[in-house]
């Protein structure tokens, strides 16, 4: 029986770790992948190369391409056009919501699109609108609107 050559099982290990990445994207295999691939090159060029170089110019080409693709996603970010996307509490800044529950001791519930928030701001009674200034874990900290804004706010409101 002919010994398979090694260069295929690294190729076979690379499509492997590149179909991971299609079915799991995390930016990572797609890595070893490439490390596999140059492993097989290397196979390919020198023949009978032992299993520990092998494995080690694989280790050595994981290393690398990691490191050259980290430091390609530092310099070239992916864009996004919504720079808050994974960040929901900084999308609820300057939120107009409407008191749910009269504020008592600083403290409430205020209405956000179709959900109630417990939130924090002067003591104010149920209907009022405010704005959202800060997100301290799950807490809205809110402030009521300067009177024009709330007229708006309740116009809108009502048209809504």
């Amino acid at each position: 029986m002919d010994k398979v050559d090694p260069a295929f099982g690294w190729l076979i290990l690379a499509l492997i770790f590149g179909g991971a990445e299609l079915l799991a994207p995390g930016v990572f295999l797609i890595f070893l992948a490439i490390a596999a691939v140059a492993t097989a090159a290397i196979c390919f060029a020198v023949p009978d190369v032992p299993l520990a170089a092998q494995l080690g110019a694989f280790g050595v080409w994981s290393a690398i391409a990691v490191l050259i693709g980290r430091r390609w996603y530092r310099d070239y970010p992916t864009a996004t056009e919504d720079a808050l996307l994974s960040d929901r509490g900084q999308r609820l800044l300057g939120q107009i919501v409407k008191v749910a529950e009269p504020f008592v001791d600083g403290q409430g519930r205020v209405t956000l699109g179709d959900s109630v928030w417990l939130a924090r701001g002067a003591d104010v009674t149920v209907g009022t609108p405010m704005r959202v200034v800060a997100v301290e874990g799950s807490v809205l900290i809110v402030e009521p609107l300067p009177l024009p804004q709330a007229r708006e706010g309740q116009t809108a409101q009502r048209s809504g």
